[in-house]
């Protein structure tokens, strides 16, 4: 698939740029460890840590690549240079260590150990590498700091800092800043949660807030609560690593039981409008991708949501701009609609699970002659209530006082 410039990924510009770099010979593929690794300075470890089952990373990927690398050294011999060996793996505080020890323990030939966690955004990561906010590099020696120097010097002209540190704190940086962006999500719903018993609107309440330069506005939008390969499983790593040493991380435990039980608060108002029987009744999900942007559906929401609608008896029909496919095998029980006013016909609801532009401005007209019940629970706030409720829809969203339509 590489070979003919696609990418087994949806990614906005990554098929473009894979066959435009392939075509001027600066990128190629191959499945052959020799042929790859010989004439490379730096060697990128850039494979999966998924979660185990409690919730640590699983390194198996990560040290099958380095005794990959230990064997390609000892085959390209002593008259190569060092190679710079860097871990870009999310990966547990340590683990680089392990890789160079690893190494090492097949290899008495010289190398160099790095690590450089990457911050890209699903949905924008070419722009995130081209500007990165900043570059983190974790180092053992004033080579290695100076290969990484070298390489990202072209990416941060705009002025953007290049932080060379030590190799655990590197590990660090990628954790700590994941935990915190997935606390401002859970933080921002449990007071959208707060506000829908004491009846404020968290619309006003964020605006108010974030108005307060230390705090910002980032990351701070109520809705159904993240999802995604990175906030679920790097949060649950770093309690992970707490309970290696010994140490409760109390904070990020709580962050991942506030973001799993949004859905399931979500799904409270459903059954506050249907019941917990949903025989016979039919629900249209626009968005399965945990976010815009991707196709990426793992630690979805609208997964969690659409799997409680299949156990409570009713009907689903899904539409998303590109994840149907990973949706399909994943939960093949699901309908898939054509488009997004397909998944509307026939049924007693919609469901708002994703923020694609798409669905930000609707011909709610149309949306109101195939939806007769005009029923919207809408997990993204996507709309005014107001509107909503002049347009005669009974809108139920996060955080706001749902209207009761006509």
């Amino acid at each position: 698939m590489l070979r003919r410039g696609e990418s087994p990924i949806y990614e906005p510009g990554l098929s473009e740029m894979i066959v435009r770099n392939a075509g001027s010979g600066r990128l190629s593929f191959t499945t052959d460890k020799l042929e790859a690794y010989r004439h490379a300075d730096v060697i990128f470890i850039c494979v999966g840590t998924p979660s185990d089952e409690d919730g640590s990373a699983d390194l198996q990927y990560v040290l099958k690549v380095a005794a990959d690398i230990a064997d390609a050294i000892n085959a390209i011999g002593p008259t190569a240079a060092p190679k710079t060996v860097v871990v870009k793996s999310t990966v547990p505080v340590g683990t680089s260590h392990k890789v160079r020890d690893l190494i090492a323990s097949k290899s008495k030939l010289p190398f160099h150990i790095a690590d450089n966690p990457e911050f890209l955004k699903e949905g924008d990561a070419i722009n995130d590498f081209m500007k990165p906010d900043r570059v983190v590099c974790g180092v053992e020696s004033d080579h290695a700091a100076a290969v990484m120097r070298e390489l990202y010097e072209p990416f941060v002209r705009q002025g953007n800092p290049i932080y060379i540190m030590d190799v655990r704190s590197a590990e660090m940086v990628k954790y700590a800043s994941n935990a915190m962006l997935a606390c401002k999500i859970s933080f921002i719903n449990e007071m959208a949660n707060l506000c829908e018993r004491y009846g404020a609107n968290i619309t006003s309440v964020r605006e108010g807030m974030c108005a307060d330069k230390r705090i910002g506005n980032q990351f701070l939008y109520p809705g159904l609560g993240y999802g995604g390969s990175c906030f679920p499983k790097d949060t649950l790593a770093v309690v992970s690593m707490g309970k290696a040493i010994g140490f409760d991380c109390e904070l990020n435990a709580a962050v991942h039981r506030v973001n799993q039980a949004q859905r399931r608060h979500f799904w409270t108002k459903i059954e506050g409008v249907f019941g917990k029987d949903l025989k016979g009744k039919r629900l249209a999900f626009w968005g399965v991708a945990f976010k815009p942007r991707t196709d990426d559906i793992r630690e979805a929401p609208s997964i969690s949501l659409m799997k409680m609608a299949v156990a409570a008896g009713a009907k689903v029909r899904a539409f998303d701009p590109v994840a149907l496919e990973n949706l399909g095998k994943e939960f093949p029980e699901v309908e898939h609609a054509k488009d997004m006013y397909h998944a509307l016909e026939g049924a007693d609801a919609l469901v708002i699970c994703t923020e694609w532009n798409e669905f930000r401005a609707p011909d709610f007209d149309r949306v109101a002659a195939l939806l007769p019940s005009r029923l919207v629970f809408d997990g993204r706030n996507l709309y005014k209530r107001q509107a909503m409720e002049e347009r005669g829809f009974a809108y139920h969203s996060v955080g706001r006082a749902p209207v009761s339509g006509r």
